[in-house]
């Protein structure tokens, strides 16, 4: 599904959300209605269908219910007020405000021409590094990673970054940002993609004895499962991955740069 912030109706948002989570799951009218809190089963329906309109006051409840978080229930519930509106002045206002938080929050989807991003644990980690420390050499750089990268090797991921436009340069030594999240796409890219995955799981791995356990979180369960259930833990695997980046997004004093991974793999085969 694509991200919100490629959204102007809150109605096809809203359909989309429910379209997918049928596609991937058990889900119908009614449990999308309960989750949101509603008593009537068929209210959200009526709503995609421009029969009815979310009110100020539920619509928050309606993006609760898809998982929303952070900035993404900023953004939804602007485009229910840019919806709903029928005056010109209320349109432009929720508009503007709409087209500021995807500005300020945009996603930055990796495609087949920028795999490379995802060669290396390095590129990602210098990407979220180096706009923490303004002015610092690579070398600085370097000594702050807890794995093993020379300055050598920061220098070149700096240069790929920027080149890339991942990063921009405000001054010799000073980076910022472009965008505030990076994702892949695993259709475009697997490769890449199985490529970092390998990498990252060997770091957690070596994480588990050289972290306290205040500084990092590990967990797990051991579950029976049919394909729809896999389909739908799946489903919240990406809910949730969506709403750490958006918390993440929500803070400006940054000081650390974590990995987050998410496994659900078969320990048996079919029975």
């Amino acid at each position: 599904m694509k991200s919100i912030l490629e959204y102007k109706d809150y109605r096809n948002y809203m359909q989309d959300f429910y379209e997918e989570r049928k596609r991937t799951g058990a889900f119908s009218w009614r449990e999308f209605a309960k989750r949101a809190g509603f008593k009537s089963p068929n209210y959200l329906k009526l709503v995609c269908e421009n029969k009815s309109s979310l009110s100020l006051v539920k619509m928050e409840q309606a993006a609760l219910a898809m998982d929303l978080a952070g900035y993404e229930i900023s953004y939804f519930k602007e485009m229910v007020k840019f919806g709903n509106a029928t005056k010109d002045a209320l349109k432009k206002k929720a508009l503007l405000e709409m087209q500021r938080i995807a500005c300020e929050h945009k996603v930055r989807s990796v495609d087949a021409d920028a795999f490379r991003f995802y060669d290396s644990w390095k590129n990602p980690t210098i990407r979220e590094l180096a706009p923490m420390m303004p002015g610092a050499k690579p070398l600085e750089m370097a000594k702050a990673c807890n794995q093993a990268i020379t300055a050598e090797e920061v220098r070149e991921a700096l240069a790929f970054l920027t080149k890339t436009g991942f990063l921009k340069r405000e001054s010799e030594d000073t980076f910022v940002q472009t965008e505030k999240t990076v994702i892949g796409s695993k259709e475009s890219i697997p490769i890449a993609i199985r490529t970092m995955h390998k990498e990252m799981a060997v770091l957690a791995e070596k994480a588990i004895e050289k972290y306290s356990v205040e500084e990092r979180n590990f967990t797990g369960a051991t579950l029976g499962l049919c394909e729809e259930a896999y389909a739908r833990i799946s489903q919240e695997f990406d809910s949730f991955v969506r709403k750490a980046a958006s918390i993440a997004a929500e803070y400006e004093s940054i000081n650390q740069v974590y990995r987050l991974n998410l496994q659900l793999f078969p320990l048996t085969k079919k029975v």
